[in-house]
């Protein structure tokens, strides 16, 4: 790695103006921690440009680069779309941002005291290490903790939030273990919760999470070549 290490962010991407705007944001406020560190943010899914775009331009500007997955999760999009964008460059691509005591500790301080019940929200996944990461992360939370999917084959937030008050609880807390504003985030709001947790990249660390995962990349690529 050289002195001039372009950092590539990758996130899923969205249709929501707001989800857009916030990511922006997420990569704009690394980028202000680390002056001179050219951030280019790039996306598996929906938006423009596609990772394999970016990669291709900084592999043509015969540059380096570390690859962040701005994911909460090691799922398909880390193992096979990031992971063929990169193949032959010998790009680095850290862990995903997710799990992590950042988010955990995010979410138990928007989590409204004494709530009866938290459904912990997700997007859902078939993927084992998917599922891992969201059970690790439920598990650390405080009091009596649901999971709950906005998509895939497990249980919806809204059936969960349901199915808690006809047992009887009063007060149901949203956690909501989304990176952004989209489709799915908007869902919570209508699920019969009392609250729902804002999205994980309000949280000013996030953007610290994201250099630590870069510096990780960067010393680990030097350590290995001494």
């Amino acid at each position: 790695m050289s002195e001039n290490t372009t950092l590539i962010a990758v996130a899923h991407g969205t249709r929501s103006p707001a989800g857009r705007r916030q990511i922006q944001e997420l990569a704009a406020s690394v980028a202000r921690r680390r002056p001179g560190l050219d951030v280019r943010l790039c996306y598996v899914d929906v938006q423009e440009p596609k990772v394999a775009d970016v990669v291709a331009g900084v592999t043509a500007a015969r540059g380096d680069a570390v690859v962040v997955p701005l994911l909460l999760s090691a799922g398909y999009h880390v193992r096979v779309d990031i992971a063929e964008a990169v193949a032959g460059t010998g790009f680095p691509v850290t862990a995903p941002l997710g799990p992590d005591d950042v988010f955990l500790e995010s979410l138990r301080r928007n989590v409204p005291a004494g709530a009866d019940a938290i459904v912990l929200a997700s997007a859902g996944s078939s993927d084992p290490l998917w599922v891992r990461g969201i059970r690790e992360v439920a598990v650390e939370l405080p009091g009596r903790v649901e999971l709950g999917y906005t998509s895939g084959s497990g249980p919806r937030v809204a059936d969960v939030v349901a199915r808690l008050r006809a047992e009887g609880a009063r007060t149901i807390a949203v956690a909501a273990y989304l990176l952004a504003e989209g489709l799915f985030y908007r869902t919570l709001h209508s699920a019969g919760a009392d609250s729902v947790t804002p999205p994980l990249c309000h949280d000013g660390q996030v953007a610290d999470l994201v250099l630590r995962r870069f510096d990780s990349a960067i010393l680990t690529t030097v350590g290995s070549g001494l």
